[in-house]
């Protein structure tokens, strides 16, 4: 059975009638929760809950993978893992891995903001607790499951949990700092470090576990009641993941592992000098020898934890900006055209040909990226703030649209809110946004929700902090700001119950 299969089996009766669809962007993390950070627990089946009382019938997620240094989902340790900050403890507990006296010394924490440093250290320490507990565990049923995982994931799993291990081991130093033999293992001395950290990489095994099962049960919950899950992923990973140390050869690498090229973007309106991210580049020719199988079986992985899967920087699959390593910024770039048909068309040929992708396709896109976009059938992205902040650009407003098969989005996770943006704006702008939705402009980011709804785009989404016509301070995101970014959290209290109401009389007015 193939991926596409599995998830139409998933899919509801309602879900496949509605030609019209909408919901919220929001991450885990900013789901209520006593214990610092948003998890799996009762905060996310609220939220559920909460989607199905509005006639919501999508939930759009951030990249679900561990995170690394500054805490962004798109920096994370692994292309295939979880995210151990956001397993539930409530869900422990009931599994009789965590206790009640455990949970009793619960730090106070700030209710609309992450603190990733206590957060990590206090989940942690959980999730030791709960592993020493599972090693005694009389539960032969969670022991069975926890094998049939660790055996059904052992592609990925292996090297993640042996490399998240040696991390350990070296103090958190990033892999090319590790003992050579480690830094670049043969299979010999990959087993001689399994031997020799075998209880970190079962700790590491179980809290992926973990993950999954919690995850997986809420997935199930939202199918339940008419939700489907927007998954999403960076094109690029991270230099320092289990993927590049335990794949080298997919990548741009030289003898010593160091990258050759990295990603980045060119100069534009918005940075004279580009932006430099500094993932390192694929090697195209290796996928193409192996038949895309570490790509086919990344999206595969993707689309059985959701149901559609949005990819970032869409257009690098047409052609990317490679810079050269010991470059410090992104003007000495050049495009280098990517095999964006032939991957699409290798992964269709394992999945089915009706792939649940989504592309983002924001920014300067030229034709050929249209071309691939719409070749395969990918929606495409349309902001509501790109929109109306400029008043040449007619792409991203409403009216001008001239495909169903896209999203509306208000703003993304790298936007301002819409009240903050708005706030911002000159008033040119701000006038132009009030006479288009005969409004005071008061509760302008109803008013985008409500613009978004009415559109011809198959899919209508908003971050949730636009439905609670939060301010800047709720910014998920500052792009290029390396420091406060993915903290937002909302409270329990904040979703008021007029929100249900009008929210699912505005959806219902636009037939979604």
């Amino acid at each position: 059975m193939n991926t596409v299969q599995i998830r139409a089996e998933h899919q509801t009766a309602e879900t496949k009638k509605k030609d019209r669809l909408s919901g919220i962007l929001v991450h885990p993390t900013s789901f209520p929760s006593p214990y610092g950070i948003g998890d799996l627990g009762s905060g996310a089946y609220d939220f559920i809950d909460f989607l199905a009382r509005s006639g919501q019938h999508l939930w759009q997620v951030l990249p679900l993978g561990p995170t690394g240094f500054g805490d962004s989902p798109y920096q994370g340790f692994s292309a295939f893992a979880g995210q151990p900050l956001i397993i539930s403890p409530e869900k422990l507990l009931e599994q009789k891995l965590l206790t009640e006296e455990d949970l009793e010394d619960i730090p106070e924490w700030d209710p609309v903001k992450i603190d990733y440093g206590a957060a990590i250290r206090y989940k942690t320490s959980l999730l030791k607790k709960a592993w020493a507990a599972f090693q005694h565990t009389p539960d032969k049923t969670l022991l069975e499951e926890f094998d049939d995982f660790c055996e059904a994931e052992k592609d990925w799993l292996d090297d993640y949990a042996l490399f998240m291990a040696c991390k350990d081991y070296h103090e958190g130093r990033m892999w090319l700092e590790w003992e050579k033999d480690i830094a670049n293992p043969t299979v010999q001395t990959k087993q001689l470090w399994r031997r020799k950290l075998a209880e970190g990489i079962h700790y590491y095994c179980f809290v992926q576990f973990m993950f999954q099962k919690q995850w997986i049960e809420l997935r199930d919950y939202a199918h339940e009641h008419d939700v489907e899950i927007i998954g999403d992923i960076p094109i690029f990973v991270a230099f320092d993941s289990a993927d590049v140390w335990g794949n080298k050869n997919l990548f741009q690498l030289d003898t010593k592992g160091h990258p050759t090229s990295v990603a980045g973007v060119p100069p534009d309106y918005f940075s004279a000098t580009g932006q430099l991210w500094g993932n390192p580049l694929y090697d195209w020719d290796y996928h193409a020898e192996t038949s895309y199988k570490w790509w086919i079986s990344r999206i595969r992985r993707q689309l059985t934890m959701t149901d559609y899967l949005r990819i970032d920087h869409f257009r690098g699959f047409e052609a990317y900006w490679s810079v050269p390593a010991d470059e410090e910024t992104a003007i000495n770039g050049k495009w280098v055209k990517a095999p964006g048909e032939e991957l699409f068309c290798a992964i269709q040929d394992e999945l089915g040909k009706d792939l649940p992708i989504l592309a983002e396709d924001l920014g300067v896109i030229t034709p050929e990226v249209e071309h691939l976009r719409d070749q395969f059938g990918f929606p495409g992205m349309k902001v509501l703030q790109f929109g109306f902040g400029d008043m040449d650009d007619h792409n991203y407003v409403p009216h001008y649209y001239t495909t169903t098969n896209c999203v509306c989005y208000t703003g993304t996770h790298d936007n301002d809110t819409t009240a903050g943006w708005y706030q911002s704006q000159p008033e040119v702008i701000r006038d132009r946004i009030r006479r288009y939705g005969n409004t005071d402009g008061n509760s302008v980011s109803l008013d985008f929700i409500r613009f978004c709804m009415g559109s011809i785009a198959r899919f209508a989404v908003f971050p949730i902090q636009d439905l609670l016509m939060l301010g800047s301070e709720a910014r998920m995101n500052t792009p290029g700001v390396a420091a406060a970014n993915w903290a937002f959290r909302y409270r329990r209290e904040d979703l008021l119950p007029w929100m249900d109401d009008w929210l699912l009389r505005t959806t219902q007015l636009f037939g979604r």
